[in-house]
């Protein structure tokens, strides 16, 4: 993946002003269980109000329960989608006034 300010990668967490590679040692993120609640503090942390996850191209990551609980009950709107919906429906939400943040996954 290309993310305009980043070098180009596989896996990334975006979010207003900015974004990193997504490390999935840092806490032990699988295909299965999928995103955990960790994975997405950050997120909540720079105050994303809207939360795009990806599934990959094969949408082969799942996300945890628990994870969209924590961000349904921070009153956050989250959109799963396969990795190509997620990055066209990320660029579309960038633009408008909303903070929002991401995580993408680019293959399976």
């Amino acid at each position: 993946m290309e993310v305009e300010g980043l070098a180009g990668g596989k896996d990334f967490v975006l979010y207003p002003g900015g974004g990193c590679p997504w490390d999935w040692n840092e806490y032990g993120t699988r295909h299965d269980p999928g995103i955990q609640p960790a994975e997405v503090r950050e997120l909540l942390d720079r105050r994303c109000t809207v939360v795009v996850l990806s599934q990959g191209m094969e949408r082969r990551l799942k996300t945890m329960p628990e994870t969209l609980r924590l961000l349904q009950e921070a009153g956050v709107a989250v959109h799963v989608e396969e990795t190509r919906g997620a990055v066209d429906l990320y660029n579309r939400l960038a633009t408008e006034s909303e903070p929002v943040g991401g995580l993408f996954h680019s293959t399976c």
